[in-house]
C-alpha cells in the first residue's frame, strides 16, 4: 500500500508528464466530488473523503505542508458536511436550501480569512525549524500557500453550511492554484485547477439558480395563500 501511495509509483506518462497512481486516483475522486456538490448531491462527501486521504499523501511528499495540513481539516469538514447535509431537507434526493450569507457575515469571513493567513504563513515558513523530524525541508511559497489554505478552510465550512458564496472562494483558490502547482512542476494538478475553475463557475451558477428558484416558489406560495 505504501508503494501505491508513493509519488514515484508511476501509472502512466502523458505529454511527457509522469502520472503517479496517488495523483491520478486522487484527481478522479476529487473531480467526482466537485461534480456531485455542484449538483447538491450528498454523495459528494464520501467521494471527497477518499480524495482527501490520497491528496494528503501526495502533498506531504512534494513538501506543500500547508496543503498537507489542509487535508486533515478537509477530512473533518467532510464528515461534518456529510452530517449536516444528511439532516437537511432534500428534493428529489438533492439538497434544496442553499442560501447566501448576509453582507455583514460576508465581510467578517473575508477579514478573518486574510488576518488568519498571515500567522499561518509565518508558521509554515518556519515549520521545518520547529518540527524538523516531521517537515525536513523548507516549505515552498509559504505565505501564498497559507492564504489559499485559509481560503479553502473558509470555503469548505461555508459549503458544508450550504452557502452559495463558498463558490466565490473556490474560484479565487483555483486561480492561484493554477499558477502555484505549475511552479511546483505538478503540471497535472495545475491543469486540474483549470478544470476546477470552470466547474466552480458552473457550481456558483447552479447554486445561485437553485436559490432563486426556491425564492420564486416561496413568493408564489405566499401569493396563493394571500389570495
Amino acid at each position: 500500500m505504501s508503494n501505491l501511495l508513493s509519488v514515484n509509483n508511476i501509472a502512466f506518462t502523458i505529454l511527457g508528464y509522469p502520472m503517479s497512481y496517488v495523483e491520478f486516483i486522487g484527481t478522479v475522486f476529487y473531480l467526482g466530488s466537485v461534480w456531485l456538490i455542484a449538483k447538491r448531491n450528498i454523495l459528494t462527501w464520501p467521494v471527497g473523503i477518499i480524495s482527501v486521504l490520497l491528496y494528503m499523501a501526495l502533498f506531504y511528499q512534494i513538501r506543500l505542508y500547508s496543503d498537507t495540513l489542509e487535508q486533515v481539516y478537509y477530512l473533518g469538514a467532510s464528515i461534518y458536511g456529510w452530517w449536516i447535509w444528511y439532516r437537511s431537507p432534500r428534493e428529489n434526493g438533492l439538497i434544496s436550501d442553499v442560501v447566501y450569507s448576509n453582507i455583514n457575515k460576508l465581510i467578517v469571513w473575508a477579514l478573518v480569512t486574510f488576518i488568519v493567513s498571515l500567522p499561518v504563513g509565518w508558521l509554515m515558513a518556519r515549520v521545518h525549524v520547529f518540527l524538523p523530524s516531521i517537515f525536513p525541508d523548507e516549505a515552498s511559497f509559504p505565505f501564498l500557500d497559507a492564504l489559499t489554505t485559509v481560503m479553502s478552510f473558509s470555503a469548505m465550512w461555508l459549503m458544508a453550511r450550504k452557502k452559495v458564496e463558498s463558490w466565490v472562494y473556490w474560484i479565487v483558490v483555483d486561480v492561484v492554484g493554477i499558477w502555484l502547482y505549475f511552479a511546483k512542476d505538478v503540471k497535472f494538478i495545475s491543469l486540474l485547477y483549470v478544470v476546477l475553475f470552470v466547474m466552480a463557475i458552473n457550481g456558483l451558477r447552479m447554486w445561485h439558480k437553485s436559490m432563486q428558484d426556491a425564492l420564486s416558489e416561496d413568493r408564489i406560495l405566499k401569493a396563493n395563500i394571500l389570495n
